[in-house]
């Protein structure tokens, strides 16, 4: 009836409401808004904090996004970077990313720190090194269509994007799920795995 997008909406009333700059006050509007007014399928403050933990742990300085979505994940990621590290974020919506765009920047992170890319991830994935500079990611957090796990994983392994000891974060993977690329990280032997248990988003 407005005209506008869930994510739309979600954004004028973080605009409104939560203190530039901030990027905490952001992600905490954010969380007011899904939990009373729609829901969006941002991380999350449950899920968030074992981002936040796991990022703490690392402390990686090539960190890559897969589903940059409304910019919840993003800030949440760069929020936690050490000095001097560097976050590219890819959303395949353009929508999303005019959003999100927004909410990055709102949170006062700017593009030397932040770089957001538009395009689909099995197109992005492969340019990512000669158009973007990330030599090797050292920390991937994946949060997009769940049926691209695999399939970009795979990709970045063929272009030999990940860090020795990189870490991969897959949101989701049980519910709905991601059993493909669940089996191939079990399986594979390239990697250690660990379920984290988390309630769904809000």
């Amino acid at each position: 009836l407005t005209g506008t997008s869930r994510e739309q909406r979600a954004f004028q009333y973080v605009l409104a409401h939560a203190i530039p700059g901030d990027p905490h006050h952001i992600l905490q509007t954010f969380d007011q808004w899904c939990y009373h007014c729609e829901h969006l399928s941002c991380v999350g403050p449950d899920k968030g904090r074992i981002v936040e933990r796991v990022l703490l742990e690392q402390a990686p300085l090539q960190v890559l996004e897969l589903g940059t979505y409304c910019g919840y994940g993003t800030v949440l990621l760069a929020q936690g970077l050490p000095p001097g590290a560097r976050l590219y974020t890819i959303e395949g919506d353009p929508k999303h990313a005019a959003v999100a765009e927004k909410v990055i920047r709102l949170a006062g992170f700017s593009e030397q720190t932040v770089e957001l890319i538009v395009g689909p991830s099995e197109e992005v994935i492969p340019c990512l090194r000669e158009k973007h500079g990330l030599m090797k990611a050292n920390f991937v957090f994946m949060d997009h269509w769940k049926r691209c796990y695999l399939r970009d994983l795979r990709l970045l392994e063929n272009h030999q994007l990940l860090a020795e000891g990189a870490t991969i974060l897959a949101d989701n993977v049980l519910f709905p799920g991601a059993p493909h690329f669940l089996q191939y990280a079990k399986t594979c032997g390239k990697y250690h795995c660990r379920v984290h248990r988390a309630s769904l988003e809000y």
